[in-house]
């Protein structure tokens, strides 16, 4: 076991859309690849929208991909860390009290814009008098707190993107702490990596500049600095930027719409790489496979129907026994699999594809004479997949029909359908008492 420690940290305020999973799972298969750790944890600090049904749903989500973590922690279970890492930065000066409301901030930062300057806070709290401050406390407001950055420039190599570098005289002091007294994402978030030793962090690039303030603070608390890898975001396949609020992208929907969540993975794996999009057999697979430098700075774009066809192209890949329990329940059996998975796009679709065997199929007869003649040419059975092309050929033999004008009204009397499965896996299947019926033109 390797020291490498990662997390990913979802908050229960919705479900998991593919931006989460896309987090997690690369988090996931670093972890694995290097033998180290994977950690859940719960950003649940913000208790007016964190909700325990969006948390049931997490967990749900991940064990459906096959993320089970090794560590788990809930942020809202760690509160007393929290403060005893606040009241450190406060006794070190980096942690200051603020009383400006929302419209002051506000109107300050227009006046800032309209002047052509940054709108970076100016640090006007800590010009604050004794007196100031009371005054402030006696009408009734209650300070917010901010950490002082150290306005130098912070350097990191990152994994993906390289070398960074960022002013943090250019920001402005991040807020700590609400007014309220509940923490913001950004102390919980150091002081849990470091309690939990996180190794490396690897999030979306639009996390960059927050890394800057976060390593200030990992030093300013004296823990150790983790490894930072940030991977570009998705875009929608036009290339317009994705919202989590489209229902489309909620994990829930796609697993109800019939996506497999080894496709998903594998999918969320190899887009924004070097690596070609192909079904995995494993989430092993995509571990062993799994490199930073594979994994390019452009925006990864997001298309469901290169994933709907990466779906059929895992399904077409998958033996029975893998989805037994679930093709059961649908009523089909593994000789139907093998004769219909070719011709599915989703796992539900053999279910429909199932009814080409057991029936009612309302045969389609284009030339009832050419239906006779076969029919009557049709062998004793028992039948196996050599059945079809020795029918056929005795078929042909007697009508002179071939290629398109053969196959093609055998295959409507058959299964009413222009296209489908090899009738040559299926004809043993059918049987010949259906088959028979079904050339007469009789729904059977």
């Amino acid at each position: 076991m390797s020291d490498v420690i990662v997390r990913v940290a979802p908050s229960p305020t919705g479900y998991l859309h593919v931006g989460n999973a896309r987090a997690a799972l690369l988090n996931y298969l670093f972890a694995h690849h290097a033998g180290g750790k994977f950690m859940l944890r719960i950003d649940d600090t913000d208790d007016t929208r964190s909700k325990p049904e969006f948390e049931a749903a997490i967990l749900e989500d991940l064990k459906w991909l096959g993320l089970h973590h090794d560590l788990f922690a809930r942020q809202s279970d760690r509160a007393d860390r929290y403060r005893e890492a606040a009241e450190r930065l406060k006794t070190a000066g980096r942690l200051y009290p603020c009383y400006e409301t929302a419209a002051e901030l506000d109107r300050r930062r227009k006046r800032q814009m309209a002047a052509g300057k940054p709108p970076v806070y100016d640090r006007a709290a800590l010009n604050l008098t004794t007196e100031q401050r009371d005054a402030y406390e006696a009408e009734g407001r209650r300070p917010h707190w901010r950490f002082k950055l150290s306005h130098n420039k912070v350097h990191w190599n990152d994994l993906i993107r390289g070398p960074v570098e960022i002013d943090t005289a250019t920001l402005s002091d991040p807020v700590l702490i609400r007014e309220d007294g509940r923490f913001l994402y950004t102390l919980p978030s150091v002081v849990d990596d470091a309690d939990f030793a996180v190794s490396h962090i690897l999030r979306g690039e639009d996390h960059v500049t927050n890394s800057a303030p976060q390593i200030e603070i990992f030093e300013a608390l004296g823990a150790p600095v983790p490894r930072f890898a940030h991977f570009a975001l998705f875009v929608a396949a036009g290339g317009e930027v994705l919202s989590k609020r489209e229902g489309s992208l909620s994990l829930r929907t796609l697993r109800d719409e019939g996506i497999e969540a080894m496709a998903l993975n594998a999918y969320l794996a190899h887009i924004g790489t070097s690596d070609s999009i192909e079904p995995a057999i494993s989430l092993t697979a995509l571990a062993n496979g799994f490199a930073f430098e594979k994994m390019g700075r452009a925006l990864a774009h997001f298309d469901l129907a290169e994933l709907t066809a990466l779906n059929a192209k895992t399904l077409h890949a998958m033996p029975y026994e893998i989805v037994a329990p679930r093709l059961t329940a649908m009523g089909v059996d593994a000789a139907v699999w093998e004769a219909v998975k070719p011709n599915v796009v989703r796992l539900a679709d053999a279910a429909e594809l199932r009814k080409l065997v057991t029936g009612p199929v309302m045969p389609v007869i284009e030339d009832a004479g050419f239906a006779a003649r076969a029919s009557a040419l049709l062998p004793p059975e028992p039948w196996d997949e050599g059945t079809w092309g020795a029918w056929t050929k005795a078929v042909a033999a007697d009508t002179g029909a071939k290629g398109r004008a053969l196959f093609h009204p055998l295959r409507l009397a058959l299964t009413g359908l222009e296209h489908g499965p090899e009738l040559k896996k299926l004809l043993p299947l059918i049987g010949r008492a259906r088959t028979l019926a079904r050339l007469e033109g009789k729904t059977a």
